[in-house]
């Protein structure tokens, strides 16, 4: 049994220790490694040296070559232990926390280390003459260099970008118009995760030589822009201010830094109009821009300014009442017909607001229904004393309808944010429609009721608690009650 206690025995028992170490312990222990690594590290410095066998020395077994052998693989083993103890310790101790994340830093760094320790060994271990050992790598390492001159470019192309930093890893940036997340920065590439979900692989050496856009710095404000053609012969006054109405009706863009709209280009078949603006988070970029191009479409229409390039042929569609197409933009008139759309049409009134005046103050009950022709209105309701606005209304949208429906109070004030104009039906006007269209008073019902459960409704619609019968039927009851409504009120 005295082969156990032998130091080549005790040696290689304590480097398979450490690799059992470094194998049972979990990367999410980092630090525990780093301190069994340094206790393995310490113990087998102590098993060599009070054996005789130093590192710094040859092995001492000679004539016994399977002894000389164990000794110097165990010497050749701390040299390479050594060079990984002290790459993790400087990785942890001095690179910064950004890049510690990153590969290529760690590979660099890891690879001159270990060279070192290679040479050493090689000198103090196996007593070669390194000076030729050097010359003859030199000479090596240009043929090699010649013949990956392209991968050399990625690698110190990646180490001048780590040094400056232009994006760090989680940032989403734009490299030569190829968007995407970074995911992993390493000695030969930077690889991006793409809106598609695609993993897009660039050479550092390419992106050294880019355009680099990134969008998480230096805050999380993101810009939006937004390219609007319209007809050459509306004023771009008026087209520049509908623009600007559609911008203020974004809920998602923020009030600073300042949006704006600029004409980009004028030709004799349209005028290019940009709207631009910010938005807190990168994942309101894209519900900012297709929020933009439909307010645009509803602003521009409620000015009466046309879209259609005139280099496109086609038939003028026919004039048509602003009081009827208003009528017919609303999403609960869209059963009613064109003749019936007239007729209400005559009995809607005109009502202008100044920005900041009050059109609907909370616990109001609407005997009518306004309807917003042009500009903003900002929904809100105070919480804790503090205004918390809640939605954003412009051309085409309603309000009104608890009240004129159902006689349910407001649960929100409704405030103009710019000059607005809005048609007011009363409820007397409308229940000749409801008797006729039963579809109308139903379609109205559903929308109070999809307004209450996604929590966009504007009033208190809560059935009492001796009520048995869902929302829905609630409201058709009490539509049926207040007008006066015949027939089957299930329907």
């Amino acid at each position: 049994m005295d082969y156990l206690t032998h130091p080549l025995a005790l040696g290689v028992a304590v480097v398979l220790c450490d690799v059992l170490a470094w194998r049972l312990i979990r990367p999410e222990g980092r630090r525990l490694r780093i301190i069994v690594r340094v206790a393995v590290f310490a113990l087998l410095s102590l098993v060599l040296v009070r054996n005789g066998m130093s590192p710094l020395g040859g092995a001492p077994f000679p004539g016994q070559p399977m002894h000389q052998f164990l000794a110097q693989a165990l010497q050749i083993v701390w040299w390479l232990l050594g060079a990984r103890i002290l790459t993790i310790t400087l990785d942890a101790l001095f690179l910064p926390k950004a890049w510690q994340g990153e590969r290529l830093f760690q590979d660099v760094l890891g690879a001159v280390i270990f060279v070192a320790a290679a040479v050493a060994a090689t000198a103090y271990v196996l007593d070669l003459p390194v000076s030729g050992l050097l010359a003859t790598s030199g000479a090596l390492a240009i043929i090699v260099g010649l013949a990956i001159q392209s991968t050399l470019g990625d690698v110190f192309s990646g180490l001048v970008l780590n040094t400056t930093q232009p994006y760090h890893l989680g940032d989403w940036v734009s490299i030569d118009g190829i968007e995407g997340k970074v995911v992993e920065i390493n000695w030969r590439a930077t690889h991006l995760l793409n809106g598609q979900g695609n993993l897009v692989v660039i050479p550092n050496n390419t992106i050294a030589r880019s355009k680099i856009i990134n969008s998480s710095r230096p805050s999380e404000l993101h810009g939006v822009s937004v390219t609007i053609e319209v007809t050459p012969e509306a004023r771009p006054k008026a087209v520049i201010e509908a623009l600007e109405r559609a911008i203020t009706g974004c809920q998602t863009a923020l009030p600073n830094p300042k949006s704006s709209v600029v004409v980009k280009h004028a030709g004799t078949n349209s005028i290019e109009y940009e709207m631009t603006c910010y938005v807190a988070t990168l994942a309101n970029k894209l519900v900012a821009t297709n929020q933009l191009f439909d307010l645009a479409h509803r602003h521009l229409a409620a000015a009466d300014i046309g879209l259609r390039s005139l280099g496109v042929p086609g038939n003028l569609p026919p004039a048509i009442d602003r009081r009827v197409r208003l009528l017919s933009t609303v999403g609960i008139f869209q059963a009613v017909g064109t003749d019936e759309l007239m007729q209400l049409s005559r009995r809607l009134s005109r009502h202008e607001y100044a920005p900041g005046q009050v059109v609907v103050s909370s616990s109001d009950v609407t005997d009518y229904l306004l309807l917003v022709d042009s500009g903003v209105l900002s929904v809100y309701r105070l919480r804790d004393g503090q205004a918390a606005e809640i939605n954003r209304l412009g051309p085409g949208d309603a309000l009104g309808e608890p009240g004129v429906l159902a006689g349910i109070a407001m649960d929100a004030t409704i405030e103009a944010v710019t000059d607005a104009v809005l048609y007011r039906l009363d409820k007397a006007d409308l229940t000749p429609v409801l008797q006729s269209r039963p579809e109308v008073g139903t379609q109205m019902c559903q929308l109070l009721s999809q307004r209450r459960e996604s929590g966009r409704d504007l009033a208190i619609i809560q059935p009492p608690p001796a009520s048995k019968v869902g929302i829905l039927q609630w409201l058709q009851d009490k539509m049926h009650s207040i007008h006066h409504l015949a027939g089957d009120r299930g329907t």
